[in-house]
C-alpha cells in the first residue's frame, strides 16, 4: 500500500463507556481523509473484568456477544458495534489489524491443584525449594459462551506457570507447573534466564491441544471479522516456531496478504535480527530499537548524536521488516514500559517517520486525539506531516545525518506524483541549516516551509542544491513553491 500509514486506535486511559467501536465507525471517513491506511484495534475480546483493557484475557471467542465475567460488552463496545465499525473502516478503504493475545488466560473460572514447582523470579529456570501441590484459578468453562464457535475447555496442564502470592500480604511468586513433558518453551526471549512467563495463567504452547485451539481461534476470528491482519502481543514470551505455525496458518485461510506485526519488547538489535531469521521475513517487527533512540534523542536533547538515530535500527536494517512508532499504550506515561517521548520531540519524531522512505508507521491514538481525556497538542502538526506524506513523500531518498543536533533527508519526489519531494530537517540544538541537494531538474525552482517553522522561500541553484533552514529544537519541511 503506497505511503501507507496504520494508526493505533487506543490509548491506555480510554474510559469503560463502551462507545470505542461506534466511535471508530463516526470517525472512518475522517481517517480515510487523513491518510491513514489501516487501524490496530485493542483486543476485541471478553477479559476478567470489563474494564480491562483485553491484555487479561478470559475467553477470546467472545467478541462481546456473551454474558460473561459480569458483562456482555467489553472495554470498548459489542460485537456487533465492532462489526459495523469495521465494515465502516472497510467502506473507507482501510484496513483491520487486531491485537490477538495469546500468551496467557486470566479469570480462570474455579480451583484446581495441581504440582508446581516456585522458580527464581531473576532466573526462571532456577528452582526454589521443593515440587508441591498449589491451588490456583486454572479452570474455565466458559458458562456464558458454552461451546459456540469452540467446545475446548482449559485445565491446569494447559499452561505452564502461573503467579501468586503465598498469602494475602505477600508479593507475587512464580510457578512452573510439572507433569509430563512440561517445562517453560524454548525459543523465547533470555532476559530472565527464560521469559516464557509473564503474566495470568502461561499457555503452554508446547502443548498440542493449546496449540490446535489457538489455530484454530486464529482462522476463526480472521474469518469472524473479516479482519486484515494482527497485531501479535508478547511475541518474546511466547515459542517461537509456533508464532510461525500460527502466521503459516491464518494465512493458509485468509490469504498470503494477510498482514502480521509482532510486538518484541527489546531495544537490542541482535535480538529482532535473531527472531526474524528464526520466524521468517513475513512477519513485522515494530521497530524497538529506534524508538528508544528517538526517547534517549528526546531526553537528552543537544547532548544526544543524531547521527547515530539510523544505526542498528529495523527501519535502517531491515526496511521490509519494520514497523516504526514514536508511542505507544505501553511505551506512554503510567505504563509498566514506560519510556514516552517528551514532547518538544515528538513532531520531529514523527516528521522522521512519517516522510523517511522507509518503514510503515503507526500513529498512536494518544499523540493524535490524546491521552487520560486530555486532548493532544501534537494534532495540528501530525495533520501537516500526514498532508506531506500524502502529497509529497516520494521517490528516492538522500540521508544528510552529518551533524550532531541538525540533520535532514530529501526525497527526490517521482514521475507518478506530480509536485512530489521534500526536504526535512530535524534540529535538537540552535537554529540550524543545511546544504542539500534536491535535483538539477529544479533548479530556479521556489521552496518553501510548511509547518510554520520560518516564512521564507530558498531557490535552488543550478547545481540542483539549496540551503535550507530549521529554528532550533524544531523541525522544518521543505516543498517545491505551487
Amino acid at each position: 500500500m503506497e505511503n501507507g500509514v496504520m494508526m493505533q486506535y487506543f490509548e491506555w486511559n480510554l474510559p469503560n463507556e463502551g462507545k470505542l467501536w461506534t466511535q471508530l465507525k463516526e470517525d472512518a471517513a475522517h481517517l480515510h481523509e487523513i491518510g491513514v491506511t489501516a487501524v490496530w484495534i485493542p483486543p476485541a475480546y471478553k477479559a476478567d473484568e470489563q474494564q480491562d483493557e483485553g491484555y487479561a484475557t478470559y475467553d477470546l471467542y467472545d467478541l462481546g456477544e456473551f454474558d460473561q465475567k459480569g458483562t456482555v460488552r467489553t472495554k470498548y463496545g459489542t460485537k456487533q458495534e465492532l462489526r459495523e465499525a469495521i465494515e465502516a473502516l472497510h467502506e473507507n478503504g482501510i484496513e483491520v489489524y487486531l491485537d490477538a493475545v495469546m500468551n496467557h488466560k486470566c479469570g480462570g473460572d474455579y480451583d484446581e491443584k495441581f504440582p508446581a514447582v516456585e522458580v527464581d523470579l531473576d532466573n526462571r529456570n532456577r528452582t526454589v525449594g521443593e515440587p508441591r501441590e498449589i491451588e490456583a484459578a486454572t479452570g474455565y468453562e466458559f458458562k456464558g459462551r458454552g461451546s459456540k464457535y469452540s467446545d475446548f475447555k482449559y485445565h491446569w496442564y494447559h499452561f505452564s506457570g502461573i503467579s501468586k502470592p503465598e498469602n494475602p500480604d505477600s508479593a507475587e511468586h512464580i510457578f512452573r507447573i510439572l507433569g509430563e513433558g512440561k517445562s517453560w518453551s524454548e525459543g523465547v526471549d533470555g532476559e530472565n534466564g527464560n521469559y516464557d512467563y509473564l503474566l495470568g495463567n502461561d499457555l503452554d504452547l508446547d502443548h498440542p491441544e493449546v496449540i490446535q485451539d489457538l489455530l484454530r481461534w486464529g482462522m476463526w476470528v480472521a474469518g469472524e471479522l473479516n479482519l486484515d491482519g494482527m497485531r501479535l502481543d508478547a511475541i518474546k514470551h511466547m515459542k517461537d516456531l509456533f508464532i510461525k505455525q500460527f502466521i503459516e496458518t491464518v494465512r493458509a485461510s485468509r490469504g498470503n496478504g494477510f498482514f502480521f506485526v509482532g510486538e518484541y519488547w527489546n531495544q537490542d538489535f541482535d535480538s529482532l535480527e535473531n527472531y526474524l531469521d528464526t520466524v521468517g521475513k513475513e512477519l513485522h517487527l515494530f521497530d524497538v530499537p529506534l524508538h528508544f533512540k528517538l526517547f534517549e534523542a528526546s531526553q537528552k536533547g543537544r547532548d544526544y548524536d543524531l547521527t547515530d538515530l539510523p544505526n542498528d535500527t529495523l527501519t535502517v536494517r531491515y526496511p521490509q521488516n519494520a514497523v516504526t512508532f514514536v508511542d505507544n499504550h505501553d511505551s506512554q506515561r503510567g505504563s509498566s514500559l514506560e519510556s514516552q517521548i517528551k514532547d518538544w520531540f515528538k513532531p520531529q519524531a514523527y516528521g522522521l517517520i512519517l516522510l523517511m522512505e522507509k518503514g510503515y508507521p503507526c500513529l498512536f491514538y494518544g499523540d493524535y486525539y490524546g491521552a487520560g481525556g486530555k486532548a493532544s497538542p501534537h494534532r495540528p502538526i501530525l495533520d501537516i506531516l500526514l498532508d506531506a506524506r500524502r502529497r509529497y513523500a516520494y521517490g528516492e531518498q538522500n540521508l544528510y545525518f552529518d551533524h550532531p543536533n541538525t540533520v535532514g533527508l530529501v526525497r527526490r519526489g517521482d514521475a507518478e506524483h506530480p509536485g512530489s519531494g521534500l526536504a526535512l530537517l530535524l534540529s535538537t540544538g540552535e537554529d540550524g541549516c543545511k546544504e542539500m541537494f534536491v535535483g538539477e531538474e529544479r533548479k530556479g525552482r521556489l521552496w518553501r516551509e510548511i509547518t510554520g517553522c520560518t516564512d521564507e522561500t530558498v531557490t535552488v541553484g543550478e547545481d540542483g542544491k539549496a540551503m535550507f533552514r530549521v529554528c532550533g529544537g524544531k523541525l522544518a519541511v521543505w516543498v517545491q513553491q505551487d
